[in-house]
């Protein structure tokens, strides 16, 4: 039997929801009948709208998807702008008072506490400069990752841009691909970074040559059923297939379509391809694609570039990210600015594209470590724009603690969360930088706090994955934290082990802290931390380092789940000063 969630959409599903959407945005909050509601959310998401938790009855999240997270200043104003006008709540947050924008790991910009009423307005300001929600959650295409700097970068083996664009624009709304079983996220890399970070993606076309017809080819190796949710991490696995540029479209609705006609639509928890690829295996995989869903003879794969990639790979001769100053293929340059847990106020994000705009950049990009980058600065005005104020805040020179902290939504909105995240990610990334000394060589290191399993912040591909939980304290209920060491991706991918279970919150500081004190006194000449944890086996990682009290103090120890919301000065669910008046 199809799960209750099919049963929605076959009722209504895919561009059909703006109508009612735009009803409901009319008729108000209380127009959605209560026992409809979990349908009509599950809808919402395809056009970019999660409601948010318990709590926050009647708010929303939208997530405006950005492909290959790149913007022009205009589109960043924008964007800024709307988050200024309507993404405002009834409580603060004391770190990012106002109204902020969130950037994603998959290069996208979440806005809260949006109210239907203001729907219908933000799609057409958005619409009217070329952005879009369309299908950035729900149960199809989700935003295409890639380089933002593709045509600009030069460490590039092809431009990327083209490609992403136009598969964004051939399955953003295609009726044929726009109610697939699960979430599908896609990823394009064009240069030797793998910045795509093609090994957790659904499908990823991943840089390779080969020769045909005596000619050596520029094209790409076809990855399919990578995934991090659930515990349940995956990565994603070569189906012997290469592609040139020009049939990227062919194999990409051949694999959408595939995963349309063949995934789990009876059971939500196994509906991803990476269950699907568990029971077929890669060679059936491609036999199925070959005989039902391509109509030309797929070539085999070819040579893989992975030895080159250094993004998010943990390699001690290489910053793994696009922080810092770096020269384009047209003597321009572009500066990575970091971003602490990808969180930018609106007064900032404005001035940034501002500046952009000053400075005669075409292109703000986003990437998937949360951060920004500004193109196309001339060599003539480097030197000024590494001066302006702002980037005191957003470094391109950033301490290793605040270039390596991600972080995801958490119980501030999201009702999957166990845990309380982007501040606490802040604090931890603050005291660690001003208590803790980075071993030598060390020029980043990655903590990733997930509030869950659900795992938007991707913890399995850190040095430090923080994956959250509860445990008991002094005879207390308190947040806690799983731990996990030595994950990334690059030429040899490797999940996070994990190594210590339930930690307190507040002393997760203190672990981190003698682990790289450890580190330090252990570790081979130029070793990077990751090679230091691959290393050790199971028994000698969990003797590393204990959790320790310190000086730090965490003031979300309680359980923040339970509350309207963490930092409201009365965070009792019952004084929840929701719905929102319609």
């Amino acid at each position: 039997m199809p799960s209750k969630v099919e049963g929605w959409k076959d009722e209504v599903y895919g561009t059909e929801i703006r109508e009612h959407l735009n009803r409901f945005a009319e008729e108000g909050w209380n127009a959605i009948p209560e026992d409809e509601r979990d349908a009509w959310f599950e809808r919402f998401k395809w056009w970019g709208l999660y409601h948010q938790r318990n709590g926050q009855e009647s708010y929303f999240m939208m997530r405006v998807g950005v492909p290959g997270g790149r913007l022009t200043p205009e589109q960043l104003r924008v964007v800024a702008e709307i988050a200024d006008e309507y993404a405002r709540g009834p409580a603060e947050n004391p770190e990012w008072e106002g109204a902020w924008l969130d950037y994603t790991t998959r290069q996208s910009i979440q806005l809260h506490w949006i109210e239907l009423a203001d729907v219908p307005d933000i799609f057409d300001r958005l619409e009217a400069h070329g952005l879009s929600t369309i299908q950035a959650c729900g149960d199809s295409w989700r935003n295409i990752v890639g380089s933002p700097v593709a045509g600009r970068d030069a460490d590039e083996h092809l431009d990327v841009w083209p490609l992403i664009e136009g598969l964004n624009e051939e399955f953003k709304g295609n009726p044929a691909h726009e109610n697939l079983p699960r979430k599908w996220k896609v990823s394009i890399t064009g240069d030797t970074r793998g910045s795509g970070q093609g090994d957790i993606n659904d499908l990823a076309f991943e840089p390779a040559i080969k020769e045909i017809d005596g000619e050596e080819v520029k094209g790409f190796n076809t990855l399919v059923g990578g995934g991090l949710a659930r515990k349940e991490e995956r990565f994603a696995r070569d189906i012997d297939v290469f592609c040139t540029p020009e049939r990227i479209y062919d194999v990409a609705a051949g694999v959408s379509a595939l995963f349309r006609d063949h995934g789990d639509r009876d059971n939500r928890f196994n509906a991803r391809i990476k269950f699907l690829m568990d029971e077929w295996g890669p060679e059936k995989f491609r036999r199925v694609l070959q005989e039902e869903y391509v109509d030309y003879e797929l070539p085999t794969a070819g040579e893989d570039l992975r030895d080159r990639y250094d993004y998010n790979a943990g390699r001690s001769d290489a910053p793994g990210d696009y922080v810092g100053v770096h020269e384009q293929n047209d003597g321009r340059y572009f500066v990575g600015l970091s971003v602490l847990v990808g969180r930018m106020g609106t007064t900032d994000a404005l001035r940034l594209a501002d500046l952009a705009a000053e400075y005669g950049s075409e292109l703000v990009g986003l990437t998937q470590r949360q951060n920004v980058i500004v193109a196309d600065i001339d060599e003539d005005d480097l030197e000024d724009f590494l001066d302006e104020p702002l980037l005191d805040e957003y470094s391109p020179d950033p301490h290793p603690f605040m270039r390596g902290s991600i972080a995801c939504t958490g119980t501030e909105f999201c009702s999957l969360s166990i845990v309380e995240t982007k501040n606490r990610m802040v604090r931890y990334a603050h005291w660690l930088r001003d208590n803790v000394e980075v071993p030598d060589g060390v020029e980043d290191f990655h903590v990733h706090l997930s509030g869950c399993t659900a795992s938007c912040a991707q913890p399995q591909i850190a040095d430090v994955s923080l994956r959250g939980m509860k445990t008991r304290k002094d005879g207390e209920p308190v947040e806690a934290f799983d731990i996990g060491l030595g994950g990334g991706l690059g030429e040899n991918p490797q999940f996070a082990e994990w190594v210590e279970m339930r930690v307190a919150a507040d002393e997760v500081p203190g672990y981190v802290r003698n682990l790289l004190a450890t580190y330090e006194a252990e570790r081979r000449d130029g070793e990077s931390f990751r090679d230091f944890i691959a290393a050790r086996d199971e028994d000698e990682l969990a003797d590393l380092a204990e959790p320790e009290e310190t000086d730090y103090e965490d003031p979300y120890m309680h359980n923040t789940k339970m509350t309207w919301y963490p930092y409201a000065e009365d965070d009792a669910m019952d004084s929840a000063p929701v719905p929102a008046d319609d």
